[in-house]
């Protein structure tokens, strides 16, 4: 595997200590996990005791103090030790930057700490059962009532829902404003009128708890709010990019896994008494997809560069999440093809990379929706 250019001694010694809390803590639990539709809640605190919670949060809000580099990291070894239901990523690379970045100094220090430490689990809550990628269609109702907010509607394909204390939560708070008519509101799952429905089965992801929530009158405080009323699609468009890049960094990870196992398959497996790499197809498809994997690093590192610079424009983001997901999907369906009839089956991990890969590209924002952002400006 090659070596980033944007890594350095502090992040391998991450990746190391990563590698050891997955393969220790997550993978041997990962067909239970798969079984039950969701992971243990006490991995949640063992990952924060370890400190890989919120590694790119302030260590002032509990946080590691660290860079997107840190989390990139971390994404490259969970999904290298093929441990990927924990969902660290949406509770620290997206619920933890949204209060990190529009949280007043109270909200932060209220929930950032306990999210660092595993305490809290967060969960974000966009999509709806009508509205898919068409943020501006949502219809989840956020109405004052004093000094509070009742909040009514229904979201779905929630990750982290079994487990989340708090749901940030998009909703509509002058039905009249178009895009500025959405706000983004703290909801803590303890409140009466809140409930989840059931996990989401789904064709890959087991173990990844995704589920159905309900808001029958919830009133919530307005101090909940993430900063002004009417700014939550505004800040919807400056997140989404990094949330993403973390897409866009796992599917490189899992590529690189895929070729890996599937050249030491090739080189165990015999057919027509030699082994199933020895064969020009064979070698052929997997330097196609050596190659793949080669130029899917290289155009991530470039992202994360400019990421770290504060300089990744939304466009850039949007590539790097069809793309690198499309080849995600690419590699791990010709993989898996190499496998025979054994990558078919669901003990084989080729197989578990292969549907898990699916939802990629569809989640984060269509791919077709990453080639209308790109087409704009053009």
């Amino acid at each position: 595997m090659r070596r980033s250019r944007w890594m350095d001694d502090d992040l391998d010694a991450l990746a190391e200590m990563a590698d050891t809390f997955f393969e220790k803590e997550c993978a041997p639990h990962e067909d239970r996990w798969r079984e039950q539709q969701h992971v243990d809640r006490g991995a949640w605190a063992k990952a924060g005791s370890q400190g890989l919670l919120c590694l790119s949060i302030p260590e002032e809000y509990g946080g590691g103090g660290g860079t997107f580099a840190h989390e990139a990291v971390l994404a490259r070894s969970q999904a290298h030790s093929l441990s990927t239901s924990l969902g660290i990523s949406v509770h620290s690379v997206i619920v933890a930057h949204y209060l990190n970045a529009y949280g007043t100094e109270e909200q932060k220090r209220r929930w950032l700490p306990k999210m660092a430490d595993g305490q809290v689990i967060g969960a974000i809550a966009m999509t709806e059962p009508g509205t898919g990628s068409d943020l501006q269609a949502i219809k989840t109702k956020a109405v004052k009532d004093g000094d509070a907010y009742v909040i009514d509607g229904s979201k779905t394909f929630i990750s982290n829902g079994h487990h989340a204390d708090i749901v940030l939560t998009v909703c509509q708070t002058d039905c009249d404003a178009g895009s500025k008519g959405f706000s983004l509101v703290i909801v803590e799952t303890d409140r009466p009128g809140f409930s989840r429905g059931r996990n989401l089965r789904k064709i890959g992801q087991h173990g990844q708890d995704t589920c159905e929530l309900s808001f029958n009158s919830v009133r919530v405080p307005q101090s909940n709010r993430l900063s002004e009323e009417g700014t939550g699609f505004a800040h919807l468009m400056k997140q989404l990019p990094q949330e993403r890049l973390i897409l866009a960094a796992t599917a490189v990870a899992t590529m690189e896994k895929a070729v890996e196992l599937t050249i030491d398959y090739t080189k165990e497996r015999t057919a027509f008494k030699q082994p199933v790499f020895n064969f020009q197809n064979s070698r052929f498809v997997l330097a196609e997809c050596a190659t793949l994997v080669r130029v899917a690093q290289s155009f991530l590192d470039d992202c994360i560069v400019s990421h770290l610079d504060g300089k990744l424009d939304a466009d850039t983001a949007a590539m790097a999440k069809w793309w690198l997901t499309e080849q995600q999907n690419v590699v791990a369906d010709r993989c898996l093809q190499l496998f025979g009839g054994y990558g078919y089956m669901e003990e084989y991990p080729i197989a578990r990379i292969f549907a898990d890969a699916r939802i990629q590209k569809i989640y984060g924002g269509t791919n077709e929706i990453m080639k209308e952002i790109i087409s704009r400006s053009l």
